[in-house]
C-alpha cells in the first residue's frame, strides 16, 4: 500500500489529535476522578495507534498501544492516577509530537530511542510503578514548547527554544557550536569561584548560551565537581580547550561540536536504510500547509464564483447595450468581486486559540519547575487572524509568558507576605480592534522596576545621566526593547539573557504590528500587542519620489504637513522640525534610497509624520499620491535581504510601487 499520499492527512490528523491529547491532559491533572476525562484520552490514544499503524510509523503505534492499555488499567481501576503517572503521559504526549515533527521534516519517525519511556509505562501496568518513588523520567525527549535535549554518557541537557533558535542562527552565520563539559579536581575547595574562572576563560572566546546546572546553582555549588555548557564561537576547539586546561584544577575537558558533519552523516545512514526497507524519505514527500475551513464560507465562496461567471456573460451580452445598462452590470461585477475578496480572506483567517492551546501545558510546567503557583486564564480565543499572522507569534507570546513566570509572579511565600493570593495569574486575552487585533499578556506579579531600568541604562551607555532624568518612564520602558538590556543579574534556563524583548520587538514589527508595555511597581506587568487582521492586504499612502512612487502603510501615518523648507532646523548634525513643542526628527528618502528628487529648486517640503513605537518621525516625500487599498505581493527571496522594502504592489497603471519598511529606516 501506497502511503505517500496520505501523508498531509495523517500530520494533519496527528497533531489535532495531539492537542485535544494536551487539553485533556491538564484537564485530567485537576479533576482525576473524572471519568469523561479518561475515556477521552483513552480514545485519542487508540485512534493515534490505528493511524500510525496503517501508515507502517511502528515506533509511535507500539508508544500508542502502551499508554492504551495504561489508561484501560486506570479506567479498571487496577491502576492509581498519581503524580508520576500523568508526568509519563505529559511525556508520552511530547514524543509523539516529535515523532510527528520527524515525519514532517525528514519523512520518517526519527532516529531517537525510547525505550526507557516504554518501560516505564510497562511497568505501571504491572504494578510496580511505586519503584518510581514518584520521581518523574526524562528520557531526552522534545517538549510542548519545542525544545530538544542532547544526551551524552554521564548528562542530559536540555535545550529550550531560545538556545536552539540561538544554535540554529549560529550554524547559519558560519559559527561553531560547542558543547563543553569541565571536570574539576576532586579535591577542590572554592568549587563555585574556579567555575567562574572558567566562565571567564571562555567568555574570551565565546558566547556562553547554556549552562547545566544553571548559573545560580553553581554559584551555590549546588553541583558536584562537573558542569556543561554550550557556547557559540568563531575559535577552533583546539585553541578554548588548551586555555581552559591552564586554569587550576580543571581536571578534564570534554568538547562535542553541535551540529557536526558526523551527525549529518549519521542521518544519512539512517535515510539509506529507511530507504533500503521502504520507508517514505522527505525528499519523496510532499507536504504542504493546510487550513481547515467552515463548509458554510466554501459554499458561499462557490455561489460567488458562480455569480462571478453569470455576470460576465451578462456584460458579453451587454457589448450592444446602452452605457447605462452596461454601467449597471460593471457595478454589480464589482460587488461581487468586493463579497468575493472578502470571502477569500475570510478562508485565510483561523482563530488564535491554535496558538494559545500550547501555554497551559508550558505554564504548568515552567510553575512546576520553578516551584510557582501559577493560574493561566485565557480570553477570546476564537478571535480571527490570517494563518500566516498566527504561525509566525507564536514565539513571541512564548517569550512574554515565560518572562512574567521568571520575572513577573512572586514564589508562594513572597506572594503571602506582601498580602497577595499564594497562586499568581497570568492574563492571556484576544480581542478586535476595529481592522487589528490586540493580544495583552497581563501578569500581576512585581511590576518592571524603573529605576533598575535607568540604572543598566548608564552602566550600558544606552543613555546619559542627563537624558535618564529628562525621559519619561515610557522611553525608560522602550529601552527593555534593546538588544541585551535585561535587568536580570542571573541567567537562568527561562530567561535573563536580554534577548527575549528584542527579539519579540522585532517579529511584531515585521508583521506590521506594535507592542506597548504597561507596568505598575508590586501591581504587575501587561504587554500590549497589536497585530493587523492580515498581510494581504493594506490601506497605505502613495507617495513619490523623483520618478519612482512608494507605498507607505496607513497604520503609522498620523498627519501631513506642507512646510519651508527653512523650518527644517539641525540639532547635532540632525535635521528637525518643530510641530506645537513636539520635536520630530526628518528622514529625507530621497537620500536614504538614493533616488534623484525632483524638488532641489522647490522651498517647500511635504512631510509625512509617523508614529512608530511611541514616538512621532517626518518623512520628506516629494508628491502626494493619494490614500488606496493595496495587495501585498512579496518581493522574493533575491531581495529578500533589502532591509529597507518589505514587500510590493501594483498600481492601477500597472506600475509597481515598493512598501517602505519603516521599522528599517528609523534603526
Amino acid at each position: 500500500m501506497d502511503t505517500n499520499q496520505y501523508i498531509n492527512m495523517f500530520v494533519d490528523e496527528a497533531m489535532e489529535n495531539l492537542k485535544n491529547l494536551n487539553q485533556l491532559l491538564l484537564q485530567l491533572e485537576m479533576n482525576k476522578s473524572d471519568a469523561s476525562l479518561l475515556n477521552g484520552i483513552f480514545r485519542i490514544m487508540h485512534t493515534l495507534k490505528g493511524m500510525s499503524s496503517t501508515m507502517g510509523f511502528e515506533q509511535m503505534a507500539e508508544l500508542t498501544h502502551a499508554a492504551e492499555d495504561v489508561m484501560q488499567e486506570v479506567k479498571n481501576g487496577k491502576t492509581v492516577l498519581n503524580e508520576h503517572l500523568i508526568n509519563c503521559l505529559f511525556l508520552t504526549m511530547d514524543t509523539l509530537e516529535n515523532h510527528v515533527k520527524e515525519i514532517l521534516n525528514n519523512g520518517n519517525e526519527g532516529m531517537k530511542n525510547y525505550d526507557e519511556l516504554l518501560r516505564d509505562l510497562r511497568e505501571i501496568v504491572e504494578n510496580k510503578e511505586n519503584s518510581k518513588n514518584g520521581s518523574e523520567f526524562n528520557g531526552g525527549i522534545e517538549n510542548k514548547e519545542g525544545s530538544i535535549v542532547l544526551n551524552s554518557s554521564d548528562k542530559i541537557m536540555q535545550l529550550d527554544t531560545y538556545v536552539e533558535n540561538a544554535i540554529k542562527k549560529a550554524h547559519e552565520m558560519g559559527f561553531y557550536v560547542y558543547k563543553i563539559t569541565i571536570h574539576l579536581d576532586k579535591g577542590c575547595i572554592l568549587k563555585a569561584a574556579r567555575a567562574f574562572v572558567v566562565f571567564k576563560t571562555l567568555e574570551e572566546h565565546s558566547d556562553i548560551i547554556k549552562s547545566e546546572p544553571s548559573v545560580l546553582d553553581i554559584e551555590d555549588e549546588k553541583f558536584t565537581f562537573t558542569f556543561s555548557v554550550i557556547v557559540i564561537s568563531k575559535e577552533n576547539k583546539d585553541d578554548i580547550i588548551r586555555d581552559l586546561y591552564k586554569v587550576a584544577e580543571v581536571e578534564k575537558v570534554e568538547l562535542d561540536v553541535i551540529g557536526s558533519k558526523s551527525e549529518a552523516s549519521n542521518k544519512n545512514i539512517q535515510a539509506a536504510e529507511n530507504e533500503s526497507k521502504g520507508v517514505p524519505s522527505a525528499k519523496n514527500l510532499k507536504f504542504t500547509k493546510t487550513i481547515r475551513v467552515e463548509v458554510d464560507r466554501l459554499d458561499l465562496l462557490l455561489n460567488l464564483v458562480g455569480e462571478l461567471v453569470i455576470q460576465k456573460t451578462r456584460l458579453e451580452s451587454a457589448y450592444n447595450e446602452n452605457q447605462q445598462v452596461r454601467e449597471e452590470y460593471i457595478q454589480q461585477l464589482e460587488k461581487i468581486i468586493l463579497n468575493l475578496h472578502d470571502t477569500v480572506m475570510k478562508v485565510r483567517m483561523v482563530p488564535v486559540e491554535i496558538v494559545f492551546n500550547r501555554f497551559p501545558r508550558m505554564v504548568r510546567d515552567l510553575s512546576k519547575s520553578l516551584g510557582k503557583k501559577i493560574v493561566l486564564e485565557m480570553y477570546g480565543e476564537e478571535t480571527e487572524l490570517d494563518r500566516t499572522i498566527v504561525d509566525e507569534i507564536g514565539e513571541p507570546l512564548v517569550h512574554l509568558i515565560r518572562n512574567s513566570i521568571d520575572h513577573g509572579i512572586e514564589l508562594p511565600q513572597k506572594r503571602l507576605s506582601l498580602g497577595k493570593p499564594e497562586e499568581g495569574h497570568i492574563e492571556l486575552r484576544a480581542y478586535q480592534s476595529g481592522n487589528n487585533v490586540i493580544i495583552e499578556v497581563n501578569d500581576d506579579g512585581q511590576g518592571i522596576d524603573i529605576d533598575k531600568v535607568k540604572v543598566k541604562a548608564v552602566e550600558k551607555g544606552i543613555l546619559s545621566h542627563e537624558e535618564i532624568k529628562n525621559a519619561s518612564e515610557k522611553e525608560i520602558l522602550e529601552l527593555l526593547f534593546l538588544p541585551n538590556m535585561s535587568t536580570t543579574d542571573t541567567i537562568n534556563n527561562i530567561s535573563g539573557r536580554g534577548v527575549g524583548l528584542d527579539a519579540v520587538k522585532s517579529k511584531i514589527e515585521s508583521l506590521g504590528g506594535t507592542i506597548e508595555i504597561i507596568t505598575k511597581h508590586s501591581k504587575g506587568t501587561k504587554f500590549v500587542i497589536s497585530l493587523p487582521l492580515t498581510l494581504a492586504m493594506i490601506q497605505a499612502l502613495i507617495v513619490s519620489i523623483g520618478n519612482e512612487k512608494y507605498a507607505i502603510p496607513l497604520d503609522n501615518v498620523k498627519r501631513i504637513v506642507k512646510i519651508k523648507l527653512d523650518e527644517i532646523k539641525e540639532v547635532q548634525k540632525r535635521e528637525i522640525l518643530v510641530i506645537n513643542d513636539t520635536i520630530i526628527p526628518i528622514i529625507k528618502l530621497s537620500q536614504l534610497l538614493s533616488v534623484p528628487t525632483n524638488k532641489k529648486q522647490s522651498q517647500n517640503a511635504i512631510i509625512v509624520i509617523i508614529n512608530k513605537s511611541g514616538k512621532l518621525w517626518g518623512i520628506m516625500v516629494d508628491e502626494l499620491i493619494g490614500q488606496q487599498e493595496i495587495v501585498i505581493k512579496n518581493i522574493g527571496k533575491y531581495l529578500s535581504n533589502i532591509k529597507a522594502i518589505s514587500g510590493a504592489t501594483i498600481l492601477s497603471n500597472g506600475k509597481v510601487a515598493l512598501i517602505l519598511n519603516l521599522n528599517s529606516f528609523i534603526q
